[in-house]
């Protein structure tokens, strides 16, 4: 698309372009770190927190670290649980 005052581009895509994909990885990450802290520290908080982010990251932002977050917080939810129950 041009403007009317010369073939300097707009900026603006075409109707039917191609959304962007997301490219970074932060919820994903933030939740991998959750989940390996969550394993020591409060783990129903940190791994919940952990567990939602990842679902997040997966269903709406697509990012391609989604699935080893979620596994990453739901090990470190269940962990911290069993560690926390064996050393109570």
């Amino acid at each position: 698309m041009t403007t009317p005052y010369g073939n300097q581009p707009t900026g603006q895509q075409p109707h039917g372009a191609p959304q962007r994909e997301s490219t970074g990885n932060v919820l994903s990450i933030i939740a991998m770190v959750l989940g390996v802290i969550s394993l020591i520290f409060l783990p129903i908080v940190f791994g919940v927190i952990g567990l939602v982010l990842a679902i997040i990251a997966k269903t709406v932002r697509h990012e391609r670290l989604a699935v080893p977050a979620i596994v990453v917080s739901a090990v470190g939810l269940v962990g911290g649980m069993l560690l926390g129950a064996l050393l109570a």
